[in-house]
């Protein structure tokens, strides 16, 4: 090493510990909103304080005052609050009023699509969703662990990443249909079969970098195209067990009874759609403290995709159905995600599916928290995102008015912060 070299290294040493030793590092901000929902409670008058990428302080204005040098925002008539975590959402997908689900998979080059997440992500991100669970690329492969990837290392901006890569499926029963049978087409999801093949798969997904593993518990592909069971219980479990042994979880697409018990069962940690859950089932999922995530906007979209005009027409027997079963299980005290579907609809319009949640029975209060502190921790990340805590991750939103009050506030959103950096103001 030259002396030179030795002598920048000392400099630079000597800067570092004399700015640890100063208690200095980045320069902070402190944010002044009228109040502040942090993941479980509202407050009034508080002040919250980020420094780098945490939340530094947050609490009462008098006793949380801003540091020297700090960078004041004031927000009044706003409400800062948890980024909203989406927790079903398909970036590699846009609204199949655009183009139906077999056209994109099957004649939508990858690099179209990857193109339209990289617009759907930011979309999201300034919608003010800092966190989405992408459930499956629906036929472009491990194409969300890249994407994951590109907004980590801060190529495109969009919000943090849970992904399921490709999803599992049991052969035969998820694909473009209307195809002779010679045919071979690409799949909606990855194919498994038997106890050793399913766990080759989870584990092959796994080693692909995904998340979590998503399982298709049932799907349309009985003998007159009804939902029916695909895995086993077995299958379930063994998957489940591959999961959980590398640190990761297992959540399932299921609306049939049977194919709800068995994910349950099995050891899933939520349920996707539900559509026709029983009592039983909602009475299950509370003992076994299973999550659901009712995805009400997508049946909503699809319905009206099909000519329903919504507001005139009466409503959809499919509509009312999903209606009945969702608030069975809000009587029953199952835990409620927030999660949409969104790809089905628009990216960005995620605040749609906690409008309807709210339409049909729960307190804007408690959709507050499904969309924060709840899915933060259904989804293994309360020790990091959430709350407006102390040393979590400053993913911090404003918007105008009290969206415990109302809802639809959360369509207005002012500022977007994410790990610390503001991407909208």
């Amino acid at each position: 090493m030259t002396q030179i070299s030795k002598f920048t290294l000392a400099i630079a040493a000597t800067c570092w510990f004399g700015t640890a030793l100063n208690g200095q590092g980045p320069s902070a901000i402190a944010l002044q909103p009228d109040r502040v929902f942090d993941g479980a409670t509202m407050h009034a008058g508080w002040t919250v304080i980020v420094r780098g990428d945490r939340i530094e302080a947050a609490g009462p204005s008098a006793s949380t005052p801003a540091p020297a040098g700090a960078r004041t925002i004031a927000l009044p008539g706003t409400t800062l609050m948890p980024g909203l975590i989406e927790g079903h959402s398909h970036l590699l997908l846009h609204p199949y009023n655009e183009t139906s689900w077999n056209d994109q998979v099957l004649r939508e080059p990858l690099a179209l699509r990857v193109a339209r997440a990289v617009n759907h992500a930011r979309a999201t991100l300034l919608a003010g969703v800092t966190t989405v669970r992408d459930l499956g690329t629906e036929g472009a492969a491990y194409a969300d662990v890249g994407l994951r990837q590109a907004i980590n290392e801060g190529i495109v901006p969009g919000p943090r990443m849970l992904v399921a890569g490709p999803a599992m499926v049991v052969t035969g029963s998820y694909a473009p249909k209307g195809f002779a049978p010679e045919v071979t087409v690409p799949q909606g999801a990855e194919e498994a079969d038997g106890l050793d093949g399913v766990v080759r798969v989870a584990r092959g997904q796994i080693a692909h970098g995904v998340d979590f593993i998503k399982i298709y518990a049932d799907y349309r592909w009985g003998p007159n195209g009804e939902t029916r069971p695909g895995f086993t219980l077995e299958e379930i479990q063994r998957i489940v067990q591959a999961a959980n042994s590398s640190g990761r979880p297992v959540v399932a697409h299921a609306s049939s009874p049977e194919g709800m018990r068995r994910a349950i069962i099995g050891g899933v940690e939520t349920i996707e759609h539900g559509d026709e859950g029983t009592p039983e089932i909602w009475k299950l999922m509370v003992e076994k403290n299973v999550a659901y995530c009712p995805t009400i906007a997508a049946g909503d979209a699809t319905s009206q995709y099909a000519g329903w005009k919504k507001g005139v027409d009466p409503e959809p027997a499919r509509i009312a159905r999903k209606r009945d079963t969702y608030k069975a299980a809000l009587a029953a005290g199952v835990k409620m995600c927030f999660g949409g579907d969104v790809g089905v609809y628009a990216h960005g319009d995620n605040v749609r599916e906690l409008e309807l949640m709210v339409e049909w029975g729960m307190p804007a209060a408690a959709a507050l928290v499904a969309a924060t502190s709840g899915n933060a921790s259904y989804f293994r990340q309360a020790e990091r995102i959430g709350r407006v805590k102390q040393g979590l991750l400053a993913d911090l939103i404003a918007v105008e008015g009290d969206p415990s009050a109302n809802i639809r506030a959360l369509r207005n959103v002012t500022l977007v912060m994410k790990s610390g950096k503001i991407y909208k103001e």
